[in-house]
C-alpha cells in the first residue's frame, strides 16, 4: 500500500470516530468560522429565546393539520415526493405514541392516545446536533436560540441526523427541485445531498412576521419570547400544563404542547 493511501485512510478513520476533525476541517473550525447571519429589517421581530406553544386541544383529526403544514412547506420550498423513502419534512403529523414514547401509560386519556400531533425541529437549547457537524453547517443563533443550517456548509455527512432524537431532519437523496410544486423565490432551494429542517422561520421573523404555520394555525400555535415574563407563551406555561418531548434527555426543547 502506498503511504499516501494509508495516511488517507488514517484519516478517514479518525475522522469517522470524531477525532480528526479539526485537522481535516482546519478551515471550518470554531476559532476560524464566522456563523452565517440573516440580514434583518427595521420591523424584525427579535427575542431572546424563540420558543413555541401548540395547543392540542383544538386539533381534531389529522385534516386539522394540513393548513400549517402546507404553509410552512409551500413557504420553504419542500419538495413532495412519491416515494416516502425520500419524504423531507420540515412539520408534520405524528401519533402520541410516536411524538412521546418516554410518556406512554397503560391509561392514557382516549383522546390523547388518538390525537394527531404536530411535531417540528424543537430548537433545543442544547442541541446535539450542532455539537457533531463538522462544519458547522448546523450552528445555534446565540441572539434568539434558533437552531439553524448553513445549506452551503452542508457537506451531508448526517452526523446531525444521526444525532438528533427526534427526527427533525431530512436528507435529500434526490435534487429537490423538479418536486417543488410552486417555487417561492424568497426562499433558497436546496440541492441533492443536503440536510434539511424546520427553521422557525428565521427569514419571516427578520421582515416582521410570524412563521408560517403560526399564521396558518389560527390561534391554535403561540409563538414568542420565553425569557420574557410577559410574552403569550410564558402566560400560556403559566396558565396551563405543558409537555415536551424527549424531556428526560437533557436537550430542553423550546416547543411545548398543552394536552
Amino acid at each position: 500500500m502506498k503511504p499516501s493511501r494509508r495516511g488517507f485512510l488514517k484519516l478517514a478513520g479518525l475522522f469517522a470516530l470524531g477525532l480528526g476533525t479539526k485537522p481535516v476541517l482546519g478551515a471550518f473550525t470554531k476559532e476560524t468560522a464566522s456563523e452565517p447571519f440573516t440580514v434583518q429589517s427595521e420591523d424584525a421581530l427579535t427575542a431572546r429565546h424563540w420558543a413555541m406553544v401548540i395547543d392540542t386541544r383544538k386539533f381534531n383529526s389529522p385534516e386539522d393539520l394540513q393548513p400549517m403544514i402546507e404553509a410552512c412547506h409551500t413557504a420553504h420550498n419542500v419538495p413532495k415526493f412519491e416515494n416516502s423513502r425520500h419524504e423531507i419534512k420540515w412539520i408534520w403529523e405524528e401519533a402520541y405514541e410516536n411524538a412521546f414514547p418516554m410518556k406512554q401509560t397503560k391509561y392514557l386519556n382516549e383522546r390523547v392516545e388518538s390525537l394527531p400531533f404536530l411535531v417540528l425541529c424543537n430548537h433545543c437549547e442544547n442541541p446535539p446536533c450542532c455539537r457533531v457537524c463538522p462544519t458547522k453547517a448546523t450552528f445555534k443563533r446565540q441572539s434568539d436560540g434558533i437552531v439553524l443550517m448553513d445549506f452551503h456548509r452542508c457537506i451531508g455527512c448526517r452526523f446531525c441526523m444521526a444525532a438528533c432524537p427526534f427526527g427533525a431532519r431530512s436528507f435529500n437523496f434526490r435534487d429537490p427541485r423538479p418536486f417543488i410544486e410552486t417555487i417561492n423565490p424568497e426562499f433558497p432551494t436546496r440541492m441533492r445531498g443536503v440536510v434539511e429542517k424546520c427553521n422557525f422561520c428565521a427569514e419571516r421573523l427578520a421582515e416582521g412576521k410570524m412563521p408560517a404555520c403560526v399564521e396558518a394555525s389560527d390561534g391554535a400555535i403561540v409563538f414568542g419570547d420565553l425569557e420574557d415574563p410577559g410574552s403569550e407563551v410564558r402566560r400560556l406555561l403559566r396558565d396551563h400544563y405543558t409537555i415536551r418531548r424527549k424531556q428526560s434527555l437533557g436537550t430542553e426543547p423550546s416547543v411545548f404542547y398543552i394536552v
